[in-house]
C-alpha cells in the first residue's frame, strides 16, 4: 500500500539516496554512462519545494519508494546547484505551475508511485488557481506524463541530455482523484 506526505527537512539525505538511485538507474536504457553522468548536474534535490510545503515522499510498505512535487516559482528544472534558477512567483491567472523533482527508486517503478504524485501535483496546484501545468522530462519519465494527458511542447538538450519540456491543463474537478491539499498525509487508495 502506498502511503504520501509532505517532505520535511529531516528527510533531505533519504530524498537525496532515491533521487541518486533512480537518475542511476532508471535512465540506463534511455542515455549513455556520459548523458546519466551529465543528468547529475542538472538534475537533484531542490530544497526550496521541500521549504515552500509542495514536495510529497512516497512509502510503500514503510520502504521510500518516491518523491515529486510542484511549485509556484518559475524554476522548471533542476536542483540546488544547478544554475539558471529563478525564484519568482508564478501568477495562477496567467502561468503554468511546475511539476518538479519526480523520481522513483528503481524498486518501485511502474506501481502507482509517480501516478500517485501526479494527482497530489495537479489537485494542489489547481487549489491554488492554476489552471495549467509544465514539467521537464526525461526520456524514461515521458511515457508517464503521455498516460496522464501531458502534450509535448518542445524537445531540447541541457548538456547533452535530451529532456522533453510538457504541458497539461488541468481543473480541480477532473484531477488528482479530488485530492486536496488537506488530504495530503493520507494514505492513497
Amino acid at each position: 500500500m502506498l502511503a504520501h506526505r509532505l517532505a520535511t527537512e529531516d528527510d533531505l539525505e533519504a530524498l537525496a539516496a532515491v533521487m541518486e538511485a533512480a537518475i542511476g538507474e532508471n535512465l540506463k536504457p534511455f542515455l549513455t554512462p556520459e548523458q546519466i553522468a551529465a543528468s547529475r548536474a542538472l538534475m537533484g534535490l531542490d530544497t526550496v519545494l521541500v521549504r515552500d510545503r509542495t514536495y510529497w515522499l512516497v512509502e510503500r510498505d514503510g520502504a521510500l519508494a518516491g518523491c515529486g512535487g510542484w511549485s509556484r516559482r518559475a524554476t522548471l528544472y533542476g536542483g540546488d546547484h544547478s544554475a539558471g534558477r529563478d525564484a519568482a512567483l508564478l501568477d495562477p491567472a496567467t502561468d503554468a505551475a511546475r511539476v518538479r523533482a519526480m523520481y522513483t527508486h528503481p524498486d518501485h517503478i511502474r506501481r502507482g508511485v509517480g501516478a500517485l504524485i501526479l494527482g497530489l501535483c495537479e489537485g494542489a496546484a489547481a487549489a491554488e488557481g492554476f489552471r495549467r501545468l509544465e514539467l521537464v522530462a526525461t526520456l524514461s519519465g515521458e511515457p508517464l506524463y503521455h498516460r496522464h494527458g501531458y502534450v509535448e511542447i518542445e524537445r531540447f538538450e541541457d548538456g547533452g541530455v535530451p529532456l522533453v519540456r510538457m504541458g497539461k491543463a488541468i481543473d480541480f474537478r477532473s484531477v488528482g482523484g479530488g485530492v486536496e491539499p488537506k488530504d495530503q498525509g493520507k494514505e492513497a487508495p
